[in-house]
């Protein structure tokens, strides 16, 4: 029992000890640190240890003498340079450098592919993470080759599909139909010398189709219109000989898997179908099969039609109360500061139920504003000109990403970007979505709307720069 007591009574001896020992830190921060895990960085700024002798044993002693001043919450965003590169790599062998970052590339080096990508090479220091899928040239997919015409496909990126396809003047796009529907987009070709300019204006494309009702339609599609065929609907596209070199257009389809191997064509079908069966269905003699097609046609020449008012064919049913096709060539753009849009969608062409699009110009130097679209990806087509787009992924990520005529972008749901002109030229692109109504939202237009003083606690900027915000969509600028 006594040994017990003496070492009871020697215990809070030491504890006593330590705790009229311990030394005191600078609390000016959140928390009190313990003796045993203080940095060295944090002993340094603390106050001198204190003695039991002139502190209470319940006080802390706070310093606020050397306390630091205030500092942004995130610190600040560089001021780095992040101009394009383009003008800059067509000039000189590009190199793998912004600014002080980067070195020169030693090994071997595919330069046309550097310049047109410069954005690659040495991207802007806000780049960050990973975003894919976000750019596929059509000159990369595989082009099938017939008599009469070509055409190649993107897809498998996105919730759309697209196919390039031409057709020689008279040459036919073997009647057919999808399980998707296809909305067309009609090539103005560019011109190829400025004395040939006014030859390559036209290349218009004739279109059939008829519904389930059995009523028909049958246009002619001038560059720069468009058609929209439903799911299921038969049709047909042909070129005319408005010019020799015939027709050039884009079809997306409002199905990210969609495959030109996948279309129900005229020529495949009968050929899998017994003569026989052929023969009871249409109330004719077999021999009257003798010729047709051991396999699909696809694409393959014909004669040009004549015009549509000659080559029309009577329907007990009527023809087709809503058009299949828009002359969207021929609906003015709305000029904007920095260049000029067009909206196509269900309000304006009440065919296209599944498919919208925006047909955009930006002047050289100009800028598709910051935006984003709330609900659908963005599918796009570039027709002429150099573009700059970075893509803002959220949780860090964002990448830019350079395109050219030719070019598909994409751009998933709600992912904020830009569309800048980097080259010395218009401009012109494509902006598809898989949806009824276009729809997008500005940067610009959302914090000219939010209140100011909400707007300047998030961005610390000051009154002058938020009266800059416009209320209404700028688009281009």
């Amino acid at each position: 029992m006594i040994h017990s007591r003496v070492l009871i009574a020697a215990f809070a001896l030491l504890e006593l000890q330590f705790i009229f020992a311990a030394p005191t830190v600078n609390v000016t921060s959140a928390s009190i640190v313990s003796p045993s895990i203080i940095s060295p960085s944090i002993v340094s700024s603390a106050v001198p240890l204190a003695s039991s002798s002139n502190l209470p044993s319940h006080s802390v002693p706070v310093d606020t003498s050397t306390a630091a001043e205030s500092t942004p919450t995130a610190g600040y965003a560089s001021d780095d340079p992040n101009d394009s590169l383009y003008n800059q790599f067509q000039n000189e062998v590009p190199e793998a450098i912004r600014g002080s970052l980067g070195a020169t590339v030693i090994g071997p080096q595919n330069i046309p592919l550097d310049r047109q990508s410069p954005d690659f090479l040495a991207p802007p220091s806000t780049d960050a993470g990973s975003v894919d899928n976000a750019k596929w040239p059509f000159s990369l997919s595989h082009n099938r080759l017939q008599t009469g015409g070509w055409a190649r496909q993107e897809n498998g990126r996105s919730a759309m599909a697209g196919v390039n396809m031409r057709l020689e003047a008279g040459a036919i796009r073997e009647l057919h139909w999808h399980a998707t529907a296809e909305w067309g987009y009609v090539i103005k070709p560019p011109p190829r010398a400025p004395l040939v300019t006014n030859l390559f204006n036209k290349g218009t494309t004739r279109i059939t189709a008829v519904t389930p009702a059995g009523q028909n339609y049958e246009a002619n599609i001038n560059p720069g219109d468009i058609w929209y065929f439903p799911a299921g609907i038969p049709h047909s596209i042909q070129a005319t000989n408005d010019t020799a070199d015939g027709s050039e257009f884009l079809l997306v389809f409002d199905d990210g898997t969609f495959s030109e191997d996948d279309t129900f064509l005229l020529t495949d079908w009968l050929a899998h179908i017994p003569k026989e069966v052929l023969a009871k269905n249409f109330g004719a003699d077999i021999s009257a099969f003798d010729h047709i097609p051991a396999k699909e046609l696809y694409i393959f020449p014909g004669t040009p039609p004549p015009p549509v008012n000659e080559d029309e064919v009577s329907d007990p049913q009527g023809h087709v109360s809503t058009p299949f096709s828009l002359a969207w060539s021929q609906v003015s753009p709305t000029p904007l500061a920095g260049g000029s849009v067009k909206i196509v969608d269900s309000t304006n062409f009440p065919a296209s139920l599944t498919i919208a699009a925006a047909d955009v110009t930006v002047d050289v130097g100009g800028m598709r504003e910051l935006h984003w679209h709330p609900t659908q990806a963005e599918w796009s087509y570039f027709i002429s000109g150099q573009a700059r787009v970075t893509i803002y992924a959220a949780n860090g990520n964002a990448r830019t990403f350079n395109y050219q005529a030719g070019d598909v972008g994409y751009v998933p749901p709600s992912n904020a970007h830009y569309v800048e002109n980097i080259g010395n030229e218009t401009l012109h692109f494509l902006e598809i979505f898989k949806t009824d109504q276009f729809q997008d939202i500005s940067l610009n237009q959302w914090l000219a709307l939010t209140p100011p003083e909400l707007v300047k606690a998030h961005l610390g900027i000051d009154d002058a720069t938020v009266a800059l915000f416009n209320k209404t969509k700028q688009t281009v600028v």
